[in-house]
């Protein structure tokens, strides 16, 4: 089993837009082989990342995944905000910090 973390810090006013980001998804990675499942975790406090959490059944699943198509289109609208704010001369309205693990127990 292998476990991909992204842990994204938000800015408060964009808090609603990453949050409807995740309803809406297109589901692509629902379908991708090896994927098991994915959670998103909303921060009681406000000073902590937001954890997108994926399990895969091996590392290389969940690298076909991020070399994908599907990938690409999944994160577009996301992608898409980031460039508007640094076209318009602003600090991100997120930043992602990314991390891998393998699970030794359940």
């Amino acid at each position: 089993m292998f476990v991909a973390i992204n842990y994204i810090e938000c800015r408060e006013d964009y808090r609603d837009r990453f949050e409807e980001l995740f309803r809406s998804r297109a589901g692509a990675i629902d379908k991708m082989p090896g994927f098991v499942r994915m959670q998103v975790l909303r921060p009681i406090k406000g000073d902590t990342p937001y954890l997108v959490v994926s399990e895969w059944d091996s590392e290389k699943s969940f690298q076909d995944w991020t070399k994908s198509p599907a990938f690409g289109d999944g994160h577009f609208r996301g992608f898409a905000d980031l460039k508007a704010a640094k076209e318009r001369g602003e600090e991100p309205p997120m930043k992602s910090q990314f991390r891998v693990y393998e699970v030794i127990t359940r």
